[in-house]
């Protein structure tokens, strides 16, 4: 097990596999979450009592439970969701456990250190923002009678299942107030990893706060992008691999990284994506990190492989 301070960048499926697999390599994790969640149980209490979307939060602290009977339980019990027809429907339990520690609490982080305790986690969970953000997209042909027609779409689940093709995105308030103890992790960080995830929604949002914009651009942390499994999908309709690189360049074009990761499957030019990965002065790794048998999706183990490799490369 190394001990090189890891910072992980994104929210929902994506993040969690991302620290799944750096539960295998080091033992100092951050977890850096999107709070732009407007949908589900999230959205419902966000909307209720005006606190950060807890959603994502919760997802990451469970990847990052201990490997026991404890931890496995703890975790099973947060993304426990309740059925039914009642005002708990829907919710699950961990949401409304890290909202009531928060109204009990005072701070947000603390209340997340505390429900970490309870799954003996592997590190630490924090929101990107103090203050929860609404994604806004520009979305072309997003009225499948108007393909050439740009439309407005706010809200992150509105953005996420819309038709028609991204062009641009941003976050409103604009300059929403920092969270401290994340751009303290990414300043002290050794290794910071970006995605995967829903680009625009899950991704991207980390770019569009400036001041941890500004703390990615100046941290001495290698940094590594991984690239998604489900190009051209979704709210990345109509992409290419390296369409996400230089969609990344327009919003941080002072970022540096490492490496960008990539599995076979999503490269379809390997010079088109190497020139693109160059701009950033990253080297291309393309590895096989798709899990074997779920279409869309990381596989942990394999992608703990490719990070233990670039850290022992860079050691």
């Amino acid at each position: 097990m190394r001990h090189e301070r890891a910072v992980a960048l994104g929210g929902g499926h994506g993040l969690a596999v991302s620290l799944a697999a750096l539960k295998h390599v080091t033992d100092t994790i951050t977890a850096v979450v999107t709070v732009a969640d407007d949908g589900g149980s999230s959205g419902r209490l966000r909307e209720e009592f005006h606190v950060l979307p807890p959603g994502d939060l919760r997802m990451a602290i469970s990847a990052l439970c201990e490997d026991s009977d404890w931890g496995h339980q703890w975790r099973d019990v947060l993304q426990h969701r309740f059925g039914g027809e009642g005002p708990l429907a829907g919710h699950a339990l961990g949401n409304l456990l890290i909202v009531a520690l928060w109204d009990l609490l005072d701070g947000t982080v603390s209340g997340l250190d505390l429900v970490g305790r309870l799954l003996n986690a592997r590190g630490k969970v924090m929101p990107m923002a103090g203050e929860p953000l609404e994604i806004v997209a520009d979305i072309l042909g997003h009225d499948p009678h108007y393909p050439d027609v740009l439309t407005t779409v706010r809200g992150q689940h509105a953005v996420a299942i819309s038709p028609g093709r991204v062009s641009a995105v941003r976050l409103l308030p604009p300059d929403p107030a920092p969270c401290p103890e994340a751009l303290a992790a990414v300043a002290d960080a050794d290794w910071v990893f970006i995605g995967p995830g829903s680009w625009f929604t899950s991704v991207l949002p980390h770019l569009l706060v400036p001041p941890l914009r500004q703390a990615l651009n100046d941290t001495p942390a290698r940094k590594v992008l991984n690239l998604n499994l489900d190009v051209g999908a979704d709210e990345t309709q109509g992409f290419r691999a390296a369409d996400l690189l230089r969609t990344l360049a327009t919003y941080a074009p002072e970022l540096r990284l490492e490496a960008v990761v990539a599995d076979p499957s999503v490269v379809e030019s390997l010079r088109e994506l190497d020139e693109a990965a160059e701009a950033f002065g990253a080297e291309l790794v393309v590895q096989q990190v798709a899990a074997p048998r779920t279409v869309g999706q990381h596989d942990s183990l394999r992608l703990a492989a490719v990070y233990r490799d670039l850290m022992a490369r860079r050691a």
